[in-house]
């Protein structure tokens, strides 16, 4: 499966994006409200500046405590990104991810954020292929 059909079934294309000069609190409360894991970094909506998950707040919160949230989400977005495009296959990212340890990825093109996919989103459509094959070799060995 490629991205492109992850991103339709998805349904809305539109990706929560918060601008890298937002305060680590802000961009936790928009975490919270749209009940979201990560927010795309982007200072005009439309290119990638980095990203920022819950995981990067708490693991900032332990480590120097809560004043990092008066900081601005610059200050711990990851700038060094894995992107993919809506032609890559699902096994393709599925890899990346796993191998990057990471559990969304922006899906750029022309250098423009077209949309995001998760780990889940992923995971799901390989699920979907699956139980489409084991229907399709279920009929074939029916004689249907």
């Amino acid at each position: 499966m490629l991205v492109q059909e992850v991103l339709k079934s998805k349904g809305s294309p539109a990706v929560v994006t918060v601008t890298p000069d937002l305060s680590v609190a802000d961009a936790a409360k928009v975490l919270a409200e749209k009940r979201i894991g990560t927010v795309v970094v982007s200072a005009d909506g439309k290119h990638v500046d980095g990203i920022l998950s819950e995981r990067d707040i708490v693991r900032e919160l332990g480590k120097t405590g809560g004043g990092c949230l008066s900081k601005k989400v610059a200050d711990y977005m990851t700038r060094k990104l894995v992107t993919c495009t809506r032609a890559m296959s699902t096994d393709e990212v599925l890899h990346k991810m796993t191998d990057g340890r990471f559990r969304h990825m922006p899906v750029v093109e022309d250098g423009e954020l077209i949309g995001l996919v998760s780990l889940g989103d992923v995971v799901k459509a390989q699920l979907t292929v699956l139980t489409m094959e084991k229907s399709a070799l279920e009929s074939m060995i029916m004689g249907h």
